[in-house]
């Protein structure tokens, strides 16, 4: 009989460590030296494995495409610290302020530009919650609508290009990162459309839940609202159509898109007169933290993952997978559920490296598509973010929300956009097209 039982008993540990509280990067490595030595005490592990990682480290950070991480995310912090995310979302709301919803509306297009702008899900939530959701409760939103909108506009940063979901999960499953991108574009904007086509119904079935602003509210319009828009909208969007664009039509790559996009950031806030010295350290030091924070988790999930092969972990996950009742359709119940579950209680960079190792095998096994799988797992994550009672993007929006929104409007407001992210779930499960369109059309 092999060995198979440590690495579950491994996978299980880790798991106890984990929930007990210990981050995520030290349950990794934590889990590998116990139950490697496990293995080692009863000849079920090869030493010789341990000696190769200094190899996969190097390996790893060779890689071109993790270069993108830091660089998106010291576009969105230049802009989110500048001001320039506020003045966008002002601007905006003002610019649709006179129709019914129009504030929600608001809310909806700006997520979803600083969604394509951040890849950061916490900064746009709290953001849009700081900014909107007193504006909207001051002229007579709903506490749900206003508070559900923003919980999930925010948390399109999961999904829309450049996500940094999307960046991690090219890594863990092996394709390109360009074809993630454009394979979640579609997907991404029909959760916005669905969000926004929400608000317009039901601002015209119920009118007191989404009023549009009174007259004194607005206070441009005509030539200066024209010229707000102009040096408040326009630049923002240019940047972030500039950075996209360049990866979708092939003139960079999604690294040196980053590297673009952050100088114009830089640029973009230089010709505001807003460029300075504290700026860029607050900016500087956001981006370490986070990327310091995947490189960490990258390198001990790395250690847990040689342990784990070494036990027969792998194998044995993906027989197990591979021969779920329902086959095809079996695994992908099983991984959607398994995804759900870990994004309520995990951020997505841990459920990355938890989930996709062992998942990953056995879809290529069965012969999916790994672009649309790893699409399909984002769109999961996105939901899972939103999803009460302990969806991440509720408490972010909670650490921002004024006193008067309690955690119960939060999480009820949260509901009807997590019944309209599942059904584009299952949209995107059953027809995959949506995710291969744009990547079969740009091969052509």
């Amino acid at each position: 009989m092999g060995y198979e039982w440590l690495a579950v008993a491994m996978f299980v540990g880790f798991f106890f460590i984990l929930m007990s509280g210990y981050p995520v990067a030290f349950s990794f490595a934590g889990a590998a030296i116990v139950f490697g030595l496990i293995g080692l005490s009863v000849d079920a592990f090869d030493f010789n494995l341990i000696r190769l990682m200094p190899n996969r480290w190097f390996g790893t950070m060779s890689d071109f495409t993790l270069l993108a991480i830091p660089f998106f995310v010291f576009l969105g912090a230049i802009l989110e610290k500048s001001g320039i995310a506020e003045e966008l979302l002002e601007t905006t709301g003002i610019l649709l302020g006179p129709l019914r919803g129009g504030m929600a509306l608001a809310v909806v297009l700006v997520g979803t530009l600083l969604a394509a702008a951040t890849g950061v899900v916490a900064a746009t939530v709290i953001v849009m919650g700081l900014l909107s959701l007193p504006v909207m409760l001051r002229y007579g939103y709903d506490k749900e609508l206003a508070t559900g909108v923003i919980v999930a506009s925010g948390t399109l940063a999961q999904l829309i290009p450049p996500s940094l979901v999307l960046v991690v999960l090219s890594d863990q499953i092996g394709v390109s990162i360009g074809d993630l991108f454009l394979g979640a574009l579609i997907p991404g904007l029909m959760l916005s459309g669905a969000y926004a086509l929400y608000v317009i119904v039901l601002a015209l079935i119920k009118p007191g839940v989404a009023p549009a602003l009174p007259k004194e509210a607005r206070s441009l319009s005509g030539g200066a609202l024209f010229w707000r828009v102009v040096l408040a909208v326009v630049p923002p969007i240019t940047l972030i159509f500039a950075v996209l664009g360049s990866i979708f039509f092939g003139i960079a790559t999604p690294t040196e898109a980053g590297a673009v996009g952050a100088v114009g950031a830089c640029i973009l806030t230089w010709l505001k007169r807003r460029l300075n010295v504290k700026i860029l350290v607050e900016a500087a030091t956001a981006t370490a933290r986070i990327t310091g924070l995947v490189i960490m988790i990258l390198f001990c999930s790395t250690f847990f993952s040689v342990v784990f092969d070494g036990l027969g972990g792998t194998p044995f996950f993906k027989e197990l997978l591979t021969s779920l009742p329902g086959g095809y359709w079996g695994f992908l119940l099983v991984a959607n559920l398994a995804i759900f579950l870990l994004g309520v209680f995990l951020e997505f960079i841990e459920i990355s490296f938890i989930a996709m190792p062992i998942l990953v095998p056995a879809a290529s096994a069965l012969g999916l598509d790994m672009v649309w799988f790893g699409v399909m797992m984002a769109v999961n994550l996105q939901t899972a973010f939103v999803s009460p009672p302990v969806g991440f993007s509720l408490f972010y929006l909670q650490s921002a929300a004024p006193p008067e929104v309690t955690t119960a409007d939060i999480h009820k407001g949260a509901i009807p956009f997590v019944v309209i992210q599942l059904i584009v779930l299952l949209i995107v499960i059953f027809f995959p097209e949506t995710v291969r369109w744009l990547i079969t059309l740009a091969a052509g």
